[in-house]
């Protein structure tokens, strides 16, 4: 981005003070210490009041800032301020300004699984014919999708944005600011069943992703997820689907699995074979999901081909990582859920490996009150024959322990700890390591299973 202050004020109705119109901004932040020179510092509120960071914001290269109207007589004399009635609503407000003034194509993703790799497969393969933005990292909520937004360069003629969710309405809150060309949905899990208590009701608020969809939009979906399909065939709008069906608009006719690599064909090319530079046939459903929204950017197929095999991948998604002692760690530490762990599980048990596979587990978190059934019902994609030792850690990780506990010689090779004895865990682990083994790690962000990552590397 690149504006005036002046501009900045007028498109969120603010006050701009000290006589500083002709300021340029160039980057919008709300952490104080990750600011970019010439950027305007958003302090919001949550733990913290970010107005009590504004000294940092000036140190770290913000030269303007948003500042609540409320707070006025704390505002900073000698700093050009911008006053709104709410930073997060101006931020918003901006960002709904800039997106209209750039004027790009909207693909919003969504999805209880996939939706990252999704949207890096599907800016991949619109960047042989387009300039592409994405979202970077996980800012997929009400305030990392204006940050996004405003991160674009005034070229960008797509824009692909990651939209998480973990209450009802906030979908729609992100469609209708983005106002989407094309709504994709990847699938139905289970992630923030606590909240949303059934999966009926997590469908229900994943469709709020079309709430903002425009009228000529296509809305783009797991067409083997009955509670989409069930939904979607109430909508007028239009509606492409993949998967594994043959119903499905797009489909696998032969899937490969490689230990690094994933090849495909479909039953659109006849005989044409793409490649995916990950492990597993769920990641098959995310590519297909990218080469239907390619279709409908009118992307060659032989461009899609090397959009998929060269996509920029976001680092924690079942990414290999060669360890310390010369393991393969097949690294997917950033989110789980019951459906997420079976499919990874599936693919782990396939590679082909000299030494032993390890798997280390960490709690499936925002389960709710079937959380601990969940954990146990892991137990049967478990196999004693395919995964020679298993690491647990967490509280709920000690249900799946007891149910595994008969599969797993009693205890022998079944490790389990309380996050407290994350370190005992990763010496033991490391001490059982041999060069041609390999490790997965899978858990929920919050058990941060990135301190097992960091000891193995």
């Amino acid at each position: 981005m690149k504006m005036k202050l002046e501009e900045i004020a007028k498109a969120v109705n603010g006050t701009i003070s000290n006589n500083a119109n002709d300021i340029e901004i160039t980057s919008v932040g709300f952490d104080s210490r990750k600011l970019e020179p010439d950027s305007l510092f958003i302090p919001l509120a949550g733990e913290h009041d970010g107005h009590d960071y504004i000294q940092s914001a000036i140190d770290h290269g913000a030269v303007g800032t948003f500042w609540k109207a409320d707070h006025a007589n704390q505002a900073p004399d000698d700093f050009p301020v911008i006053l709104v009635s709410n930073p997060l609503q101006a931020l918003q407000t901006l960002a709904k300004y800039y997106l209209t003034k750039i004027n790009p194509h909207v693909v919003a993703i969504t999805g209880s699984n996939g939706k990252t790799t999704t949207k890096d497969l599907i800016a991949s393969v619109l960047e042989t014919n387009f300039n592409v933005a994405k979202t970077q990292g996980n800012f997929n909520n009400e305030i990392g999708v204006p940050v996004t937004i405003l991160s674009m360069n005034s070229n960008t003629e797509v824009l692909v944005v990651e939209m998480g969710m973990d209450r009802p309405g906030q979908l729609h809150e992100l469609s209708t600011l983005v106002s989407p060309d094309v709504a994709v949905i990847t699938m139905i899990g289970e992630a923030h069943i606590e909240f949303f208590k059934t999966r009926d009701r997590i469908a229900d608020a994943k469709l709020e992703i079309i709430d903002g969809l425009r009228e000529d939009g296509e809305f783009v979906f797991n067409g083997d997820e009955p509670l989409l399909v069930d939904r979607a065939n109430k909508l007028k709008v239009n509606k492409k689907t993949f998967g594994k069906l043959t119903t499905n608009n797009i489909y696998p006719i032969k899937i490969i699995d490689g230990d690094n690599t994933t090849k495909f064909t479909t039953n659109v090319w006849d005989g044409l074979e793409f490649t995916i530079n990950l492990l597993g046939e769920y990641n098959v459903f995310n590519a297909l999901a990218a080469l239907e929204v390619g279709r409908l950017f009118e992307i060659k197929s032989q461009n899609m081909q090397l959009g998929l095999e060269h996509a920029n991948l976001t680092k924690n998604r079942t990414e290999w990582i060669k360890g310390n002692q010369g393991e393969m760690i097949l690294n997917d530490v950033y989110n789980s859920n019951p459906s997420a762990v079976k499919a990874v599980l599936k693919a782990f048990e396939n590679t082909h490996v000299m030494g032993k596979r390890i798997v280390v587990l960490g709690d499936m978190l925002e389960l709710g009150d079937q959380s601990k059934e969940m954990h146990a019902g892991l137990a049967d994609d478990l196999d004693p024959d395919q995964i020679a030792d298993v690491f647990l850690i967490g509280d709920d990780m000690q249900a799946l322990s007891d149910a595994l506990n008969s599969k797993y010689q009693s205890g022998v090779n079944l490790f389990y700890y309380k996050i407290s004895e994350m370190d005992v865990m990763i010496e033991k682990l490391k001490a059982m390591i041999q060069p041609s083994d390999e490790v997965l790690l899978k858990a929920s962000h919050g058990i941060h299973l990135e301190k097992v990552l960091d000891a193995l590397e």
